[in-house]
């Protein structure tokens, strides 16, 4: 059964139908124990932070909102009548969306979709579903497949410098490459690497791949919103 796979997405599904939901508790070795709240999942514009606001007023002609959840960015941009595609590789997270009204709604891999579109955003730092690091070449040439010409990549994330106090180990990989399980109830997903990458090395390794990366704004605890733009010759 799909419940027993997908904790995130049998949790969006409970809160979706119940309008409450049981603990969706997170784990890592880096971090304690901790909850994903619901309910942020579900937020209107009004109660959305400022990133994620200037974002969607941002998002311009055929737009992709990659690993939508319960598809309250999507909702927003479908309400303002934008063409709109969401997509998630929760299958349970998929059917609330569609309950929910999300028209376009596919379960899919960014790194295996395929089409073009004039913007994808990535928010809730949802460019972490890149994983590690060395997967950043990986991460543009499926951008240099899917951004129309003139097109643009909105996303944000976080710098967890702040969890060193600026004194990283000298042997440690990259620092915001992190691992994560979730566990909702009696399901328990599959561990996972998320990538937390900071402004500068973004903009790094955008150039590297051909892109531009410009910080935007920042936000109140070390996260930023970026927009990636293929460089032009």
């Amino acid at each position: 059964m799909k419940s027993k796979t997908d904790p995130m997405g049998r949790a969006i599904a409970d809160f979706h139908k119940n309008g409450k939901s049981a603990k969706l508790r997170v784990f890592s070795p880096m971090f304690e124990e901790d909850e994903i709240p619901l309910r942020t999942l579900f937020r209107d514009y009004d109660s959305m932070p400022e990133i994620e606001k200037k974002a969607l007023d941002m998002a311009t002609g055929r737009i992709l909102d990659v690993g939508a959840g319960a598809g309250c960015h999507s909702l927003v941009l479908q309400d303002r009548g934008h063409d709109v595609t969401a997509i998630d590789i929760s299958p349970l997270s998929v059917i609330t969306m569609r309950e929910r009204g999300v028209t376009n709604v596919l379960e899919q891999d960014f790194f295996t979709l395929e089409g073009q579109y004039d913007t994808i955003i990535m928010l809730m730092n949802g460019i972490g579903i890149v994983g590690k690091l060395s997967k950043m070449p990986e991460f543009f040439q499926q951008l240099d497949k899917m951004l129309a010409p003139g097109g643009q990549l909105l996303c944000d994330s976080s710098d967890l410098c702040y969890i060193f106090d600026g004194d990283v180990p000298e042997d440690m990989d990259y620092y915001g490459e992190q691992c994560f399980q979730m566990r909702y109830k009696d399901t328990i997903g599959s561990a996972f690497q998320w990538l937390y990458i900071d402004i500068d090395t973004l903009r790094r390794v955008a150039n590297e791949n051909g892109y531009d990366a410009e910080l935007l704004m920042r936000g109140e605890h070390y996260d930023y919103l970026a927009k990636i733009t293929k460089k032009t010759k």
